[in-house]
């Protein structure tokens, strides 16, 4: 009788690699799992999924609520993984009246059959609180190990199919490795599937921007850099027209954005798949805060009324496949030409040019109509799916502030055994401190080490994981800005917050006010 892969297995793997420190050993762990996945083909995917840390159904209407009571745990592992991903499927597929307890029903069914460890790991899938360590790099250089065909092939394939399993699930079918890589290799852009979105470096200023891209001199375009939400598009008019629109981290959000799906739907092609925004507008065409943008495109409730309410305005800025053909490979320049004969209504505001006043002077204009800033592009260089390419630079104003640092979280992965998340503080109207925001972005490991001795230092009590100290460590930060908030009692949380240093000749007395960051918004 044949016995498919145990989730027992794969549970086991995921310890091994949050215990592993060393990324070799991480690989192999993954690299050993997938040889093993390959008796049962068709959980390969589900298997390469489930150790990046992600279900491969993305969302079935399981919170962490209802994970909160769970029956007994089995006393021995007895789920297959092909088991677990029929359950999740199907309770992902439950709608309607009662739905809401059969999902109950469902889930009971599947936890108690789970061992205790099995419960803890499924919860931390469903919630997307696994910590195992094994991240996109670990997973391409995994499948490669696995199966013999080149990084730099996997790593191509993950980013234009959107995700490893299914890159995983073809290369580990093959016979040979030569064979694999062939088949890995003919993994293209599909309009209906969706890939990585290319992302841009960052500059201080739009004529350092320039430089990079043109230190020869020569033009780029200077793209506006709108303050909403990023969509990714895919057009197919040739049987019913459909229609689908993905995030940026590839979420599916089409049923939430109907007037976008129509003014899509009316343009004159066969098949597209375009990079754009969307962005909700006040009435003299200036951009609403963010937020605003970002919950309705965050809501699935009642979406008629909300698109009455906030509607939203659809902008373009690539088209990376157009009625058959990929563009991929295509330089900046042809694509903006092949998107503005097929969209010529709906393109962002654009420059180009090679004089960087021109450009600064086009970025502070568009800062000044609320926008973020711009993206200098190169109008040579092709789209590169899921990497941080040489060919896009990012110009956002920066904003400065010193803040107090009020708590402090214990670290996780890399940064485990460290102090690293701190909570920032600015003074209120009457002095006390007013919490506004978390980060640890822009911290060094010797930054790292330096606070976890700081503050452990002026640490007054904890519950384990959020240690709170005496407010006399001042840290300068910086900003993009700020937006409206419900999170803090001053109302308002700071924008892409990253520490640039800690400021040891600066006291508490005079940190920024809360009038001082109101002042953004």
């Amino acid at each position: 009788m044949f016995v498919g892969m145990q989730l027992a297995r794969v549970v086991e793997a995921s310890q091994e690699l949050a215990r592993t420190s060393s990324r070799k050993g991480k690989v192999e762990a993954v690299a050993q799992v997938l040889r093993e996945a390959v008796t049962e083909l068709k959980v390969v995917p589900v298997v390469a999924d489930y150790l990046s840390g992600v279900l491969p159904q993305r969302r079935i209407g399981v919170s962490w609520r209802s994970l909160r009571e769970l029956p007994q745990p089995a006393h021995q592992p007895n789920l297959e993984v092909a088991e677990v991903d029929q359950a999740f499927s199907t309770i992902g597929q439950l709608r309607g009246a009662g739905s809401q307890s059969l999902r109950r029903e469902a889930l009971d069914a599947l936890f108690a059959r789970a061992t205790a460890a099995e419960q803890k790991w499924l919860r931390g899938l469903l919630t997307g609180e696994v910590r195992q360590g094994a991240g996109d790099g670990i997973m391409i250089q995994a499948i490669t190990a696995a199966s013999g065909v080149p990084d730099a092939v996997v790593r191509r394939a993950v980013m234009i199919a959107g995700f490893a399993a299914p890159v995983a699930a073809i290369a580990m079918s093959q016979d040979s490795p030569g064979a694999a890589r062939q088949a890995v290799k003919q993994v293209t852009l599909q309009v209906g599937r969706p890939l990585r979105p290319m992302l841009a470096a960052a500059a201080p200023t739009a004529a350092e921007g320039l430089e990079a891209l043109q230190p020869q001199g020569g033009d780029v375009a200077v793209e506006a850099k709108l303050d909403g939400i990023r969509i990714q598009a895919h057009v197919d008019h040739r049987e019913d027209t459909v229609v689908r629109l993905f995030t940026r981290t590839l979420d599916d959000i089409t049923d939430r954005l109907p007037e976008v799906v129509e003014v899509l739907s009316a343009l004159p092609l066969e098949q597209a798949v375009f990079d754009g925004e969307v962005i909700a507008q006040r009435a003299d065409g200036s951009p609403e805060p963010f937020q605003v943008t970002g919950a309705r495109t965050a809501s699935s409730a009642d979406v008629a009324q909300l698109r009455e309410q906030v509607p939203l305005t659809t902008y373009l800025f690539d088209v990376l496949h157009l009625n058959g053909e990929d563009l991929l490979d295509q330089g900046g320049a042809e694509r903006w030409q092949r998107l503005a004969q097929v969209a010529p209504d709906l393109l962002v505001p654009r420059l180009v040019t090679s004089d960087s006043e021109a450009a600064q002077d086009f970025f502070a204009e568009l800062v000044a109509a609320g926008q973020e800033g711009v993206v200098l592009k190169s109008i040579d260089q092709p789209y590169a799916a899921g990497r941080r390419g040489a060919g896009w630079i990012k110009v956002k104003p920066r904003h400065t502030y010193d803040l107090v640092v009020v708590a402090v979280e214990q670290g996780s992965g890399r940064r485990k055994g460290w102090l690293s998340n701190i909570h920032l503080a600015a003074r209120g109207e009457d002095g006390e401190l007013v919490m506004v925001g978390k980060t640890f972005k822009g911290m060094t490991d010797e930054m790292l080490a330096w606070q976890t001795q700081r503050f452990t230092e002026l640490a007054t009590n904890t519950d384990g994981y959020v240690v709170q100290v005496r407010p006399e460590q001042v840290v300068e930060i910086a900003i993009d800005g700020v937006q409206r908030s419900t999170r803090y009692a001053g109302g308002l949380a700071l924008r892409f917050a990253r520490v640039l240093r800690y400021r040891e000749d600066k006291p508490v007395a005079e940190i920024a006010t809360m009038a001082d960051l109101r002042h953004l918004l």
